[in-house]
């Protein structure tokens, strides 16, 4: 069965970091892209930022570029994204998702987790 659970969100004070985890079990996720989304409620989910099965490949949106860092452990079998100088509009739920394809496109990811909130206060 496939499953993604996200983990590390929480509470920060704007300026602050966060540190998400996505587990991953039920495929061979060596082989697939992995990918962040985030959602505010009222609005479209967001691209966040994308890693290659290898971790050879990875883009962010314009919005985290230099601040957010995407990484992967696939002996843990383990996504991470990294997040500094988070400020409020960085709040939303964040989602992970795994891919077959290189993509920032929603409707390319087959699989989800549940989500973790991040609320940044400022």
């Amino acid at each position: 069965q496939v499953s993604l659970v996200e983990s590390g969100g929480g509470l920060v004070q704007a300026g602050g970091s966060l540190r998400l985890s996505c587990a991953a079990s039920g495929r061979t996720w060596s082989s697939y892209g992995m990918g962040w989304f985030r959602q505010v409620p009222g609005k479209e989910r967001e691209f966040v930022a994308h890693i290659s099965g290898s971790g050879s490949i990875i883009f962010y949106a314009d919005s985290v570029k230099g601040r957010f860092t995407i990484s992967r452990d696939n002996a843990k079998n383990t996504v991470y994204l990294q997040m500094n100088s988070l400020n409020t509009e960085d709040t939303a739920v964040y989602y992970c998702a795994g891919s077959k394809y290189t993509s920032r496109r929603d409707e390319d990811y087959d699989s989800w987790g549940q989500g973790t909130q991040v609320t940044v206060s400022s």
